[in-house]
């Protein structure tokens, strides 16, 4: 009994999603709810996924020429009114610091909803020449946004994050790289997280306040709805003008630079969540898998069963993240706890496969078992957890092709959202009215104008007038 109603205390995906991924990030021991109202205590569990995508998004950072560097939190009012659009676009998710100990400030402090202003004024005092340039800076910190609805992981009101912030001497090279860390990204998602991403630009509308232009990766959860997973931003020189940050260029006339800015969060954590997740509880793709071999010990209480358990996790540990749950609970609610954890291979080993000279190894994803001589453990299971992870992102592939549905006119476009759920790729004038009609009549946004372009009509979905786009439109998180 204890096995099964451990997992029952997952509501189905199927009967409430929202329920669903609250009681798996609950359950997991991901994270938990705290007294401050709309913040976090990401847990041990949870906090080990998010130093694996650290990890494997600072290397690709600096495969590219990225240095970190760490900026102060406070942003003072004058300096965040700098830059007009930019302060407009945030001040409604902006705290402020206006005591510091008994003392009343003589102005007030932000605490930075993102690093843009900080940044231009550092680099307005650091950047003097063409020597200078280009400056490829990121830090990873965290930020406050005083979000109305929160959710975990997916909208908190502080939460972490990396932020690259860049300037160049020409507009070519800040362009280049905004493109360059875009591809990053959506590489990273794919080849880590096993998420693919639709690549685009942003409409003017959704773009990021104070950009030139906004580029995104959207990725598609299960329930259908999209999520924003990253995003780079080209400034262009509107930023260096408000901040007066120039340098002398070779022909030794003063220019201003041109910047950028690019950042992933916590929510990836989110993401792959309900990208995988299943009914039973967690599936982590194996690269960012904490604990990516669990061993169960069967009858541990048997002479020399937990010797060898830990014997194969000590040879096992050279070349993976392994445990043994050596704890005193039923084998049954153990391989219970290891599915819901999202471990992606589990290990059993009991007294007649030592005395065999076997085990058998259960994937998590497919609950395939198979049975393994000891000696050859190493070899299947860096075989299993390799096909794991490409099977992995094959599987979101085809979910968010059979979610992704063509609309040629309104009539169709509203249908499909008041029947099914996913991306819908239709044809847009660009004019902002179409937008807001479309976000006011169906709660649905553009995802994004994709790199990959497809003439699906001549007319703007809308309102009927010649088309100038195709874009993916959802309902996002």
């Amino acid at each position: 009994m204890a096995d099964k109603k451990m997992v029952e205390a997952i509501t189905s995906m199927e009967e409430d999603f929202a329920q669903w991924y609250t009681d798996v990030v609950k359950k997991a021991e991901l994270c938990d709810y705290t007294s401050v109202k709309g913040c976090m205590v990401i847990k041990p569990a949870g906090y080990a996924i998010w130093e694996l995508i650290q990890k494997e998004l600072d290397a690709r950072f600096k495969a590219v020429g990225v240095q970190n560097v760490y900026l102060p939190m406070f942003i003072p009012e004058s300096l965040l009114d700098k830059e007009k659009d930019h302060v407009e676009g945030f001040a409604p998710e902006v705290a402020w610091v206006t005591q510091g100990g008994l003392n009343e400030l003589p102005e007030r402090l932000c605490v930075r909803p993102t690093s843009e202003t900080l940044f231009c004024d550092f680099y307005k005092n650091d950047i003097h020449s063409y020597r200078d340039l280009p400056k490829v800076y990121n830090q990873w910190c965290s930020v406050v946004r005083w979000e109305k609805e929160t959710r975990p992981f997916l909208r908190s009101r502080e939460f972490l994050w990396q932020e690259g912030h860049t300037a160049h001497a020409t507009a070519e090279e800040s362009q280049e790289r905004t493109l360059q860390m875009l591809n990053v990204y959506a590489k990273f998602l794919e080849e880590v997280l096993a998420i693919p991403a639709i690549k685009g630009q942003k409409t003017e509308k959704e773009k990021f306040a104070g950009a030139i232009a906004t580029y995104t990766v959207e990725a598609l959860m299960h329930d259908g709805k999209a999520l924003q997973s990253g995003t780079s931003h080209n400034f262009g020189d509107g930023f260096a003008k408000a901040f007066g940050i120039q340098f002398a260029d070779k022909d030794n006339t003063l220019k201003y630079v041109h910047q950028t800015s690019w950042g992933m969060t916590t929510r990836l954590i989110g993401a792959l969540i309900m990208v995988h997740g299943d009914n039973e509880g967690l599936v982590i793709p194996p690269r960012v898998a904490p604990i990516q071999i669990c061993i169960v010990p069967v009858m541990q209480k048997k002479e020399g069963v937990l010797d060898k358990a830990y014997e194969l996790r000590d040879r096992l540990a050279k070349d993976f993240r392994v445990k043994v749950d050596d704890s005193d609970k039923t084998p049954g609610f153990k391989f219970a706890e290891a599915e819901m954890r999202g471990y992606p291979i589990r290990v059993e080993i009991g007294p007649k496969d030592i005395e065999a000279g076997k085990c058998v190894i259960c994937r998590r994803d497919t609950r395939e078992k198979t049975e393994v001589a000891l000696e050859e453990l190493e070899t299947k299971a860096a075989e299993i957890l390799e096909t794991m992870q490409k099977e992995m992102l094959e599987r979101a592939r085809a979910h968010r092709d059979s979610h992704t549905y063509v609309a040629h006119n309104m009539e169709e476009f509203e249908q499909i959202f008041n029947e099914k759920s996913g991306f819908v790729k239709a044809m847009w004038c660009g004019c902002r009215e179409c937008e807001d009609q479309i976000k006011e009549k169906l709660a649905v946004t553009s995802r994004c104008m994709p790199f990959e372009q497809e003439q699906i009509a001549d007319t703007c979905v809308c309102c009927g007038k010649p088309a100038k786009k195709m874009v993916y439109w959802g309902r996002a998180y």
